[in-house]
């Protein structure tokens, strides 16, 4: 069951109030994946943001693994900001657990309460400065990068 609890543990719900969490709650489909199975595959299409509740998965691109996420993680927000196709293979590696809203939820949530869609676009901006400053590090980790 998701609920206002569980919702808070994710940085992309920073700072929402009870009330509005409980707006997004009614917006989220939940699903269940097998280890092994491809969530999201590189290249196609996705229109939501994916929530981990349990389980882990494994972020590869041309086959190379890229980092690994569990419960309280977040994957597919590059694709509320732009519409472009999937950056990279979300795999999980075990049983998983998701919540996922879609970009028509999302959007849904503007009309509906602007300063919740605000504060949520805030922390997609910071947790993804995060991760690209988390890549760049690793990038100059790398002998000969």
């Amino acid at each position: 069951m998701v609920n206002v609890e569980r919702l808070q543990k994710y940085s992309l719900f920073g700072g929402l109030s009870d009330e509005q969490l409980a707006r997004v709650i009614p917006r989220l489909e939940r699903a269940s994946w097998r280890a092994g199975e491809a969530i999201l595959r590189e290249g196609d299409s996705n229109d939501r943001v994916f929530f981990i509740l349990s389980g882990r998965v494994r972020v590869s691109r041309g086959g190379e693994t890229l980092i690994e996420f569990g419960e309280g993680d977040a994957f597919g927000e590059m694709e509320l900001i732009e519409v472009m196709p999937v950056a990279a293979t979300i795999t999980a590696l075990e049983p998983v657990e998701t919540a996922s809203i879609s970009n028509r939820a999302f959007r849904a949530l503007y009309h509906e309460d602007l300063p919740a869609f605000a504060l949520v676009v805030m922390n997609l901006a910071r947790e993804l400065s995060r991760r690209l400053r988390r890549m760049d590090e690793r990038a100059t980790d790398h002998p000969g990068a």
